[in-house]
């Protein structure tokens, strides 16, 4: 077959970049994000988490080809916030939501065993 590793897909080189940013000149305080090899799993928790936020107007992220490991996350804010600081504040939320899951998950596997 000629298609490549499914695991050399999300290796990172040395010379690209994790995240690229594009400032969206359509319309204000908005700006589009490229995530390299990431799919649909982070796109779409960011995106969720983003829109709990109400400085956000809009979270979006689209895969551009599904051959391609990447997808594109478009937020536009109030102008009381940057997207890139809603982006970094949604990103720690999330930390914050999965470590809690992660202690809560861990706790009860302590608890089935001690039955």
């Amino acid at each position: 077959m000629n298609a490549p590793s499914a695991f050399e897909a999300f290796l990172a080189f040395e010379d690209e970049k994790k995240v690229l940013v594009e400032k969206d000149t359509k319309v204000p305080n908005a700006v589009i994000f490229t995530f390299n090899k990431e799919d649909h799993t982070l796109g779409n928790l960011l995106k969720h988490q983003l829109l709990k936020d109400p400085r956000v107007l809009f979270a979006g992220y689209r895969n551009p080809h599904p051959l391609e490991h990447k997808f594109l996350l478009r937020i536009q804010t109030t102008g009381a916030i940057t997207p890139a600081e809603a982006l970094n504040e949604a990103i720690k939320d999330l930390q914050s939501e999965l470590s809690l899951l992660e202690e809560r998950f861990k706790e009860a596997v302590r608890e089935r065993r001690e039955e």
